[in-house]
C-alpha cells in the first residue's frame, strides 16, 4: 500500500504502501461464550489499514510494523489529491490493535443441554434454531521534475506532499534524499504519475519523537476527497520477499465492503470443530486461511467480519467507542458515547456505523492490479466463527438421551472430516488428538 525503504528492506503494505429467555427479551443470534481470537498477529509479514468512507470522503489510517533504528523509517504513499495539514494525523495504537480483536475470527464454545430437557433458542429474527448449534527535506529542483507542494510537522513525523512528472526524476529525487529505492519501484511510480496522483511522504523527526515521549510510531492518517475508493498495493510488492498479508477494516455508513476487481470471497465459518482446539486456534486459522487462499489461486479478497457496529455476538472483545470510531475516520457517527454495555445484551455504541474486516494474501503476480473497493448497501452480518460443543456429560435416562448418544460418534468423526478439509491436516492426526484430550469419550 505504501512504499518503505531502509538499510534492510523488509516490506509491509501499511508501512511500505470484530441465552436470553424470548418471552422477556430477544435473544442475540448466537449467544456463544467466545474463548480465542485469530488476530492479525498470527500473520507474519501482514499490516493492517482502517479505510472509512462517507460518499467520497476517505479516511485512511496505515498501522506500520516497523523494527528498527526510526531514522531509517519512511514512508510513500500514492494519493489521489493534495492534502492539506488538516487532513494529516496520527492514531493510538491501541485504538487498531482494538479494532483488530473487535473483528478477529473467534472461537467460541457451547454445552450440550441435558437431551431429556431440551430447551429451544431464538435468533434475533425469532427464528427458533437448536440451541446447541450455534493499519531529505531537500527542497526539489526543477531538472528532477518533482515538486514539494507542501511541508508539514505532524507529531512525530516530517511529511511531504510532492508531485512528480516523470517516475525517473521520482526515482532520482527519492534517491538523492536518502530514499533506498528498490528495484523495479520506478514503473509502479510511473503509473501512479500517470494517473495525476500525488504522493504523500513521511519520515521521523527524532528530536520530536522525543519531546513528544510517545516511544513508538502511532499510525498514519491521512483524509482526502475522491471518487476513488482503493488502497494502492501495488508500490508495497516492489521490495517485498515473498507473499504479504494485508488487513483491511472499512468503516463505511452503509453496508459492506467488496473488491470491485477481485473476487470477495467469504472465509469458511461456522463449522463444528474439536474440543482440543482450544489451545490450538492459531495454528488452525492460520492452516485454514492458507489453505482457502490455495483454493482461490491466491487471487480473492476474504470477508473475516461483516457486522452492524450497535452490536456483536459473541463480541470477541469490548465494543468500540463512538470516540474510537471518529479517531478512526468515522466522523459521521458524532462522539457521544460510552453508554453502558452489557456483554449478554451486546448493545454497543457506533450504530450507525458497519465494519467489513477484508484480509488478502498478495504478491506483484496475483494482484497486479490495485484493489479498488465498492461499498454496498448489505448489512447482513458475518463473521469467521468456528464453534465447539461439549457434549452432555449429565445423567440422561430417557429415549432421548439414548439416541443423542447414539449420535455423538458420527458428529466427532464429522469434526475431524471438516477440519482435515480445511486445514490439509491429517485426519489420522485429529483423530488422535481427539481421542488423546478424551473429548470422544462416550458413557
Amino acid at each position: 500500500m505504501t512504499l518503505r525503504f531502509r538499510k534492510l528492506v523488509r516490506t509491509s503494505v501499511a508501512a511500505t504502501a470484530i441465552l436470553a429467555n424470548a418471552a422477556i427479551a430477544p435473544a442475540n443470534a448466537f449467544c456463544g461464550f467466545y474463548v480465542a481470537q485469530a488476530d492479525a498477529k498470527l500473520f507474519n509479514q501482514s499490516s493492517k489499514v482502517v479505510l472509512s468512507r462517507d460518499g467520497e470522503q476517505t479516511a485512511i489510517t496505515m498501522a506500520s510494523d516497523f523494527e528498527g533504528d526510526v531514522k531509517e523509517f519512511a514512508v510513500v504513499v500514492p494519493v489521489p489529491t493534495f492534502i492539506e495539514r488538516k487532513q494529516i494525523g496520527v492514531v493510538e495504537p491501541k485504538t487498531i490493535e482494538h479494532l483488530d480483536k473487535y473483528t478477529a475470527p473467534r472461537l467460541v464454545e457451547y454445552h450440550d443441554e441435558d437431551p431429556c430437557r431440551p430447551r429451544i433458542a431464538f435468533s434475533r429474527s425469532g427464528i427458533p434454531y437448536p440451541a446447541a448449534v450455534g493499519v531529505v527535506q531537500e527542497r526539489a529542483s526543477r531538472s528532477y521534475g518533482v515538486t514539494i507542494e507542501a511541508s508539514y510537522d505532524v507529531a512525530e513525523y516530517d511529511v511531504l506532499i510532492l508531485s512528480a512528472q516523470e517516475s525517473d526524476g521520482l526515482t532520482r529525487w527519492l534517491t538523492d534524499n536518502q530514499y533506498r529505492i528498490p528495484q523495479g519501484a520506478e514503473a509502479v511510480l510511473g503509473s501512479y504519475i500517470k494517473q495525476g496522483m500525488r504522493f504523500f511522504v513521511a519520515k521521523v523527526n527524532v528530536d520530536r519523537m522525543k519531546n513528544l515521549g510517545t516511544g513508538n510510531l502511532r499510525p498514519l492518517q491521512v483524509r482526502y476527497q475522491s471518487p476513488k475508493f482503493m488502497v494502492p498495493l501495488r508500490l508495497g510488492t516492489v521490495n517485498a520477499k515473498g507473499p504479504q498479508d494485508l488487513i483491511i477494516y472499512a468503516l463505511t455508513k452503509n453496508g459492506r465492503v467488496e473488491a470491485a476487481n477481485y473476487r470477495t470471497v467469504k472465509i469458511p465459518s461456522d463449522i463444528d470443530v474439536p474440543l482440543y482446539l482450544k489451545n490450538e486456534f492459531g495454528p488452525f486459522y492460520k492452516a485454514l486461511f492458507e489453505r482457502a487462499v490455495a483454493r482461490e489461486n491466491m487471487q480473492a479478497v476474504f470477508v473475516e467480519y461483516a457486522w452492524d457496529m450497535g452490536w456483536c455476538d459473541p463480541c470477541a472483545a469490548d465494543p468500540m467507542s463512538n470516540k474510537e470510531l471518529v479517531e478512526l475516520g468515522a466522523r459521521w457517527i458524532g462522539s457521544d458515547d460510552d453508554a453502558p454495555f452489557s456483554a449478554r445484551r451486546n448493545v454497543a455504541p457506533g450504530s450507525n456505523a458497519y465494519v467489513t474486516r477484508l484480509h488478502v494474501r498478495y504478491d506483484a503476480k496475483s494482484f497486479p492490479e490495485d484493489i479498488v473497493f465498492t461499498e454496498t448497501k448489505d448489512r447482513s452480518n458475518f463473521q469467521g466463527r468456528y464453534i465447539q460443543h461439549h457434549p452432555w456429560r449429565g445423567e440422561a435416562t430417557c429415549a432421548a438421551a439414548k439416541t443423542y448418544k447414539e449420535e455423538l460418534p458420527a458428529r466427532f468423526a464429522k469434526q475431524a472430516t471438516d477440519v482435515a478439509q480445511l486445514t490439509g491436516w491429517l485426519q489420522s492426526d485429529i483423530v488422535a488428538k481427539m481421542e488423546k484430550s478424551g473429548e470422544t469419550a462416550i458413557k
